[in-house]
């Protein structure tokens, strides 16, 4: 965007309300040049959505399964993955999706599923990171970690280690994590990742794990960087989906009429996932455009904290650092 669509994009992205709506997305979608992946762009390749079920994940899976994809869906409830599988192919007849469980907050069943991957396919080339929980009262993985840190930032962090021969084997592999605009709200609590201190709040500890994701995925990009794996961060606006009714009753309520559909949310996802060429990796993206991480160019993450929490979560995922 250049001129008056640079500004007014700008201005819509800072007042909140109207960039992350639908509204935001609709003047948006009508103001992009023709930028949308290719047909077919996708066709041959393979691509894994976690939380892939419902809401956000089902709507990617959809979107990258038209533009050709292979798709496997990783769920915890295999009934919800066999419904999405069997609406996905109700709108893409000749779509090819698998449904496999995992439970992202359980490094032993990110392990399984890694394992199950690694024998039944020869590369992936692309992995979204979607599952979400937001519980109510402070709860702990099967591994004893809080439990939106480990569906949002360990389970995620141990499954693309776990998959890197995989996604060095695609010739333009990429790895998209779906974070939340409330991470605006939230600093990297480095010396708190798991939420021990202070009365916990479900929402304050998805904005936190959010923001969690946003400061690793600089990190990432540059692990993988010599593999040919792009890893890119995006936030969705304020979408529609059972996971937002179900976890915040009260703003589902007040902003429905503002809210996005679960297609218009994942947009992002989709495009980040098959636009060519590759967007540049270790950024931020909202709305196809890259947004900034921080509000104000002095709240940065101080390097020495992104250090640290980057050993906690190497150490708490049993990876190499």
């Amino acid at each position: 965007m250049s001129g008056l669509s640079g500004v007014l994009d700008l201005a819509m992205d800072r007042l909140v309300v109207p960039g992350y709506s639908k509204w935001g997305f609709r003047l948006r979608r009508r103001a992009w040049p023709a930028d949308d992946p290719e047909p077919g762009a996708l066709r041959g390749g393979l691509v894994v959505v976690t939380g892939g079920g419902s809401g956000l994940g089902k709507a990617a899976a959809l979107g990258l399964a038209r533009l050709g994809a292979a798709v496997v869906l990783a769920v915890r409830d295999e009934a919800k993955g066999r419904a999405a599988r069997a609406e996905i192919v109700a709108a893409v007849p000749d779509a090819v999706v698998f449904v496999r469980l995992c439970d992202v907050s359980s490094l032993a069943s990110v392990r399984r599923f890694a394992s199950e991957l690694l024998a039944e396919f020869e590369r992936i080339d692309v992995l979204v990171h979607n599952a979400g929980v937001m519980p109510v009262r402070r709860t702990t993985s099967v591994d004893g970690h809080e439990l939106t840190f480990a569906t949002h930032v360990l389970g995620p962090l141990l499954l693309t280690e776990l998959l890197r021969s995989l996604l060095a084997a695609s010739p333009d592999a990429r790895v998209v994590l779906v974070s939340s605009g409330g991470m605006y709200t939230q600093r990297l609590r480095a010396g708190d990742p798991e939420y021990r201190d202070g009365e916990y709040r479900g929402a304050t500890a998805y904005a936190r794990t959010k923001r969690m994701q946003v400061a690793l995925v600089p990190v990432l990009a540059q692990r993988y960087a010599d593999d040919g794996i792009g890893v890119h961060g995006m936030h969705p606006g304020w979408a529609d989906t059972p996971g937002v009714a179900g976890a915040l009753p009260g703003f589902h309520r007040l902003t429905r009429p503002l809210l996005r559909s679960a297609e218009e949310g994942a947009d992002t996802v989709v495009w980040l996932a098959a636009t060519g060429p590759a967007p540049r990796a270790g950024r931020f993206w909202h709305d196809r455009r890259e947004r900034p991480t921080h509000y104000l160019p002095t709240a940065g993450e101080r390097h020495a904290d992104v250090v640290a929490f980057w050993s906690y979560c190497t150490d708490a995922a049993g990876l190499r650092p």
